[in-house]
């Protein structure tokens, strides 16, 4: 399979099906958008990319939350790992999404409120929200 990643103004880019997870649920907001390609820059190993294979203008950057000093400790529901197929929490990577704030002067932010968790060996993936996070896990890159 092949697409194109208009952002980076690149054709016919092949998709490694390891590179292919499945968001039975989607992404908050884009919810019909349930396949996504995972992948970096080569200059830019921090900043990872979940590229909507279903409509290759949707794609979100994602960076690991210890990229910016934040450490999670939340639980998964029976429910949760059901959805992405988690047996054992060591197949579990956690990323948040970054985005620009244009209503503070377009700084860029963290979803720090609603973290990616990417099961790697099933290569399925959901976002989950968190509901009581502490104001000092919000983030602000400066």
């Amino acid at each position: 399979m092949k697409i194109d990643i208009d952002r980076f103004s690149l054709k016919n880019v092949e998709v490694d099906p390891q590179m292919l997870f499945s968001f039975p649920q989607g992404i908050l907001g884009f919810e019909s958008f349930t396949n996504f390609k995972v992948f970096h820059e080569e200059d830019r190993p921090t900043i990872f990319w979940l590229q909507s294979i279903d409509d290759p203008a949707v794609m979100f950057p994602i960076i690991t939350p210890e990229a910016i000093n934040v450490e999670y400790e939340f639980e998964l529901t029976d429910e949760d790992c059901a959805l992405i197929g988690l047996k054992d929490i060591n197949d579990a990577d956690i990323a948040v999404i970054v985005y620009r704030d244009e209503a503070d002067n377009g700084k860029v932010s963290a979803n720090t409120k609603s973290p990616v968790i990417l099961n790697t060996k099933e290569k399925k993936g959901m976002q989950k929200v968190l509901h009581d996070v502490h104001p000092t896990l919000l983030y602000r890159v400066r």
